[in-house]
């Protein structure tokens, strides 16, 4: 088990595709002492020949600390397999004890369990 103390831990951990769809899921773990109330990431969707697919918003909202969560995102017109890289540009919001922080993007640590590459 890797120590995620004062990080944010995401992982891609499964890519289904549904009729039109590519249906990301994402075990998200707030490794930090307190809750994050609200935290959005734009990512980048890039296709297996390296080309930018879709720039689109994340919202995986609010995160009790160390209580993992699993997080839903339906990717509409595109096939899971079509994906080859999803890059974490940086956090759109990030709110914790009240006050936006860049806990999410300095502490955050990814990884994935499917084909499609994770990077930040």
């Amino acid at each position: 088990e890797t120590d995620i103390a004062n990080r944010i831990s995401v992982e891609l951990n499964a890519a289904q595709t549904t009729d039109t769809n590519c249906t990301l899921t994402f075990l998200i773990t707030n490794g930090l002492e307190t809750p994050i109330e609200g935290l959005t990431f734009e990512t980048v969707l890039f296709d297996q020949g390296g080309q930018v697919n879709r720039l689109t918003l994340f919202n995986f909202g609010d995160l009790p600390p160390a209580r993992p969560r699993v997080r839903q995102f339906a990717v509409p017109d595109v096939s899971c397999e079509a994906l080859g890289r999803i890059i974490f540009n940086g956090a759109n919001t990030c709110t914790v004890s009240g006050a936006p922080s860049d806990i999410c993007e300095t502490g955050l640590m990814l990884s994935t369990r499917t084909d499609i590459e994770v990077l930040g």
